[in-house]
């Protein structure tokens, strides 16, 4: 499966809401929060954005209003294009004032995230790690454990998406790995680098034990990428987004 990639940034945001459907439109303005309302606006403008690059749709306001972010029962993003289901797999994710799309054209599961670099305590780990994974974030030096945490706690919640069941079930029925053959050294040692924003390194999730999910991770300054699919993915694609005051691409 190739998956694409697109990041963007509350500053990305068009200060109009024509691109919005009508539709998403009263749906934005039933939103009560200012976080919220910013969050799901970020996330529909990265989604629509990604959709249009990846099924060679035009990106002026016009055309992004036929392109509708739709939950599915399980409350996972679907992408609709003039009211139909597009040929495409999306997921999104928002952090700090930035939100990602991942998108694979036709079927699979796909999940991603992104994750900010901070201390978790020693209880966050008990409660939604592994014994494994505790182990191997306790025998790193105190300066990288924020990162492998970090790196872990993604792609556990990338999982959770490519399985379209979220936080409803327990993360420790989740075991991530970067190499099977790695020593608890060598697979802690695989985090430390902070890779450029092009540079992918793969890692994999078991779920309850016998579903294997692939995936990436990637990291710039205090920000954790994560992507799994189902099938297996190739590294993700970066895709490039218009500028709020462009109509189309470069």
């Amino acid at each position: 499966m190739q998956a694409h990639w697109l990041e963007q940034a509350e500053a990305d945001l068009p200060a109009h809401d024509d691109w919005l459907s009508p539709d998403e439109a009263v749906l934005l303005s039933r939103l009560r929060f200012a976080k919220r309302r910013a969050d799901w606006r970020l996330g529909r403008w990265v989604a629509k954005q990604a959709g249009a690059a990846c099924l060679n749709l035009p990106r002026d306001p016009r055309a992004l209003q036929d392109i509708e972010v739709r939950p599915a029962r399980s409350g996972a993003p679907e992408l609709f294009v003039a009211s139909r289901p597009a040929a495409a797999t999306i997921s999104i994710s928002h952090r700090a004032g930035i939100a990602a799309c991942s998108i694979a054209m036709g079927g699979g599961s796909l999940g991603c995230d992104l994750e900010l670099i901070e201390p978790r305590s020693g209880s966050f780990l008990a409660d939604y790690f592994t014994s494994e994974e505790q182990e191997l974030i306790w025998r790193e030096p105190e300066e990288h454990r924020a990162r492998l945490a970090a790196v872990l706690w993604s792609a556990k919640e990338s999982t959770l998406k490519a399985l379209r069941e979220g936080l409803r079930l327990d993360t420790r029925c989740l075991a991530v790995a970067f190499d099977t053959e790695a020593t608890h050294e060598e697979a802690a040692a695989a985090t430390r680098p902070c890779s450029g924003l092009n540079r992918w390194q793969p890692l994999r999730v078991c779920y309850a034990g016998s579903k294997i999910f692939h995936g990436w991770w990637s990291s710039t300054g205090e920000l954790v990428r994560t992507l799994v699919s189902d099938p297996a993915p190739l590294p993700p694609l970066f895709l490039r987004a218009c500028a709020a005051s462009e109509g189309a691409p470069a």
